[in-house]
């Protein structure tokens, strides 16, 4: 043991180090203080204490996240100012910096704690930047770490930032689940009485308040406002909300904020917005709070003067940080009216994700682009219209136009001209009001467009897609799946600068395309596609499901960056698909289930002898692959030849002409421990098997088994599987009764998707188990399960955020209004399906055009009875349903369009 007396010291300050005399290195220092009243033994490693000894001699000293607090007690211990002034610096600079935070999590922790005892402003830094970096700070492991005092604090700060208020509940109750155990109830209930219950997704809201649930328990009171909110969207409720409840409304937005998602608030209306972008310190002035609780009070969307004579009178705030806004599944959110709000207040907007918007007619595009010049991508999707042509026969359609509807052309006045626009990508899926001349003049302003994504515009024709083909150069985009692109299509992606009538000459072009997703198309020449294909180096999706000449294309390819690959439903053949493959190692997503050619051993194409064992066989040694959907061919054997390549498979479907056999089930959570989503159909199926499946595959979201064979019994889903969110049971399970409907809801708690199809002995009573056990469900199909609907429908009109509901054949109970309650009751409600036989007076009535609220599509099935044909000689032979036709109502931005198909869709 050797003493050293250190000059710059105190005089009673003796430092002991032990050393290891031959190597000189020191192994451990001990810091002993000796006074009357006072004996402090203080404990560091070599490095800190070297480095303060450096420092005195001007060595430069380096501040990280790991040494901070080390260097910090050191220097203030034997009070070196210029280092604690070097650490305060580094500090401040650190939680102030806007890039990748510098101060590690538990690091971050322990500063803090060290702050609270000694030194204030260690915490005031450390809560700032916690609330600043809320975002990447909840996606640590160590976040369920932080100490209650600094979560609390963080979380009431006003640049708290989060991108919404379910982002911020969700990190609570991690928080409150890992600390259950050493926090005691008030301190849980005081950190969830701080989540703004009504900025939270109506789904999300409703699958918490559940009977038992922690948030429910914990915050009986703001659930019961919030479950008023919501049940009754359209009631004068704010009266009921003192002063202070006012701030609860304002969306969380400071000065750090990059991304706003208000997806699927039912509550989101004009007037929160304005609420949310004044002044804190102006929410108290009378005068400015009566104008805005008097927008908060009016329901009516649709009064535009109202608001903006408010907007224009008020105080506002402007955040420049916010490049991201996402108003999907708003319905109370009018997007011409809250265009007012963002083109002022978030002047940095790039993206706008506002799906489900009908009311957004797509002639005020325009309008968007003017008031928000910075604006590149924007998503205006809508649900897809059941009524394909190229999959459905239309007996009749009719259309009719509803109030307030506008075409494009009387709304073009207010455009001078031309002018450019920053759009590059730009999504009308689902638009039926998409017109040609819509399309042609979206080619005039988005001269920059890179994406377009026109999915299931069946009223756009090839025409019209081509000529924006040729106008929009710097085209690399395009999905046009079930609309009408075809051969003038292929003609102008070939040779953008080529008129529609022009002959496509192979001239060794090389096109810029990179995706190309044409499924469900039928008007395409194969020469010409595969002309196409010939210059398509740089493609990295394509999608050709359901359509004709794929192996020709495939034969054709000569790109190496595939990284999507979509044949279903085609006669594509195994030579084809592992021309691909040899080529495009980089392949991460297979799809092609229900492809019967795979069974070939010859292509008639000149591809050579290769069986579908082959293809599965190179692409598991090519490729590493995340999603995979296949049917005919497939076997264990294929399974255990892809085992390289799907060990980090997140999705997997097997169809028809698949067979992965008892062999094949137990393997695949042994090769793919990562999957989320499995979908089996037509699979001989055990219990063993599904229990085993369940219980292995832990991050399961989504589990389909549908026309399964084998021994299924209620003890398959015997399993507790917390993280799983849909389930679809699809004649596997004609024994579920009531009883396993409960042992199900207890096991699946958090399902927002269920499908059951032949569960036959259910009844009414089932309905109120559905909705107990499953409140915050967005989707319920129910399809000859017993006696369902016998009684009528009520107890599901307690899943108050359902968005889809598919009941037929369960029962003919379901009164003729119910389409009418239902769009009242389930303000989310978007997209119905119905079935004559279940009528109880044999009709329903329909919505008026205003009076539809949300909902986009209504299908009514109708059938006929028909003799049983096994029992032809008796004339009382029992008679059975049969599907007849089917009416579909599918609402746009304009009218209400009916149309008869034969099919059932």
């Amino acid at each position: 043991m050797m003493y050293i007396l250190l000059p710059f010291m105190a005089k009673k300050l003796w430092v002991a180090i032990r050393t290891d005399v031959n190597n000189l290195t020191f192994s451990m220092l001990y810091i002993i203080v000796s006074d009357p009243d006072v004996e402090v033994l203080v404990q560091w490693d070599q490095q800190t204490f070297l480095s303060l000894v450096a420092s005195l001699f001007g060595a430069p000293l380096d501040v990280t996240s790991e040494n901070f607090l080390s260097l910090f007690k050191g220097a203030l211990y034997f009070g070196m100012e210029m280092v604690l002034l070097k650490c305060r610096t580094w500090l401040t600079d650190a939680v102030s910096a806007s890039r990748t935070p510098l101060v590690q999590l538990n690091d971050l922790f322990s500063i803090w704690e060290f702050g609270s005892e000694i030194v204030n402003y260690l915490r005031e830094l450390c809560t700032s930047y916690l609330a600043k970096n809320f975002i990447w700070a909840i996606s640590c492991n160590s976040f369920v770490n932080a100490p209650h005092d600094l979560l609390l604090s963080t979380i009431k700060r006003p640049e708290l930032t989060v991108d919404s208020e379910k982002q911020l509940c969700d990190a609570l109750l991690a928080w409150v689940t890992a600390n259950k155990e050493q926090c005691t109830e008030d301190v849980c209930v005081n950190l969830l009485k701080e989540i703004r219950m009504s900025l939270l997704p109506l789904w999300f809201t409703a699958g918490k308040n559940t009977r038992g649930s922690f948030l429910s328990t914990c915050c009986s009171d703001t659930f019961y406002g919030a479950n008023f909110l919501l049940k009754q969207p359209s009631a004068c409720c704010m009266d009921a909300l003192a002063d202070g409840d006012l701030l609860n409304l304002r969306i969380r937005l400071s000065e750090f904020t990059q991304r706003v998602d208000l997806s699927s608030c039912l509550q989101i209306k004009p007037a929160i917005l304005l609420l949310s972008m004044l002044p804190l310190s102006d929410i108290f002035e009378p005068v400015l709070r009566k104008r805005v609780e008097k927008l908060l009070m009016n329901h009516e969307p649709r009064n535009r003067n109202a608001f903006r004579i408010s907007w224009e009178i008020c105080p506002k705030l402007t955040f420049e940080a916010v490049h991201e806004i996402d108003t999907s599944n708003c319905p109370m959110l009018h997007l011409e009216i809250a265009i007012e709000c963002f083109s002022k207040s978030f002047p940095s907007l790039k993206t706008l994700k506002a799906t489900n918007h009908l009311e957004f007619r797509t002639t005020k595009l325009f309008q968007l682009v003017k008031r928000c010049p910075l604006l590149c991508d924007v998503d205006l999707t809508v649900d897809v219209s059941p009524v394909i042509p190229t999959r459905v026969s239309v007996l009749s359609s009719f259309g009719s136009s509803g109030s307030g509807g506008s075409s494009l052309a009387a709304s073009w006045s207010y455009i001078s001209g031309p002018f450019p626009s920053n759009i590059t990508k730009l999504t009308l899926e689902g638009r039926n009001d998409v017109t040609d001349f819509d399309l042609r003049s979206i080619s005039d302003i988005c001269v920059s467009l890179t994406y377009l994504s026109i999915k299931g515009c069946a009223s756009v024709s090839d025409a019209a897609i081509s000529s924006l083909i040729c106008k929009c150069l710097k085209l690399t985009s395009i999905v046009a799946c079930d609309t009408l692109f075809g051969q003038q299509s292929i003609i102008a992606l070939c040779s953008p600068n080529a008129s529609c009538d022009d002959v496509v000459e192979d001239t060794g072009k090389r096109s810029n395309l990179q995706m190309l997703h044409i499924g469900g198309c039928k008007g395409i020449n194969v020469n010409s596609f595969s002309k196409l294909m010939c210059q398509a180096y740089l493609l990295k999706s394509l999608c050709l499901r359901e359509s004709e000449g794929v192996d020709d294309g495939l034969f054709s390819f000569v790109g190496s960056s595939l990284e999507v690959l979509d044949v279903s439903n085609t006669k594509v053949s195994a030579g084809a698909v592992a021309h691909v493959i040899s080529r495009n190692t980089g392949l991460k997503c297979l799809k092609a289930r229900g492809c019967h050619n795979l069974l070939q051993q010859q292509s008639r194409n000149g591809g050579g002898n290769f069986q579908s064992k082959n293809l599965y066989s190179a692409l598991g040694k090519c490729c590493r692959l995340d999603e995979v959907s296949v049917g005919w061919g497939f076997s264990y054997l294929n399974l255990e030849a892809l085992k390289a390549s799907v060990s980090l498979l997140k999705t997997i479907e097997v169809g028809l002409g698949g067979s992965l056999g008892q062999d094949g089930l137990k393997f695949l959570p042994v090769v793919c421990p990562s999957l989320e989503s499995v979908a089996l159909y037509f699979q001989v199926i055990s219990d063993q098997l599904i229990m085993n499946l369940l219980d292995s595959l832990r991050n399961l979201k989504s589990f389909a088994m549908c026309h399964c064979l084998g021994e299924i019994s209620s003890s398959s889903f015997s399993v507790s599987m917390p993280n799983l969110r849909k389930l679809r049971l699809e004649r596997v399970a004609p024994w579920l009764n009531n009883d396993d409907l409960i042992n199900l809801s207890q096991n699946c708690s958090n399902l927002i998707e269920l499908s059951l199809l032949g569960c036959r002995h259910l009844n009414s009573e089932s309905q109120k188990i559905i909705s107990s056990g499953w409140p915050g469900l967005i989707s319920i199909h129910l399809e000859e399960c017993g006696e369902v609907t016998s009684n009528g429908v009520m107890s599901l009109f307690d899943c108050y955020a359902l968005e889809d509901i598919l009941l037929r054949h369960n029962g003919s109970g379901i009164q003729k209004g119910f389409i009418g309650d239902a769009v009242v009751k389930l303000p989310m409600l978007r997209k119905m399906s119905l079935d004559i036989c279940d009528a109880k007076h044999k009709d329903f009535d329909i919505p008026e055009f205003d009076d539809r609220h949300f909902l986009s599509h209504v299908k009514i099935a109708r059938c006929k009875l028909q003799r049983c044909s096994f029992d032809l000689q008796h004339v009382r032979a029992p008679r059975l349903p049969v599907h007849m036709e089917t009416l579909v109502l599918a609402w746009d931005s304009k009218r209400l369009t009916r149309t008869l198909v034969k099919e059932r869709v």
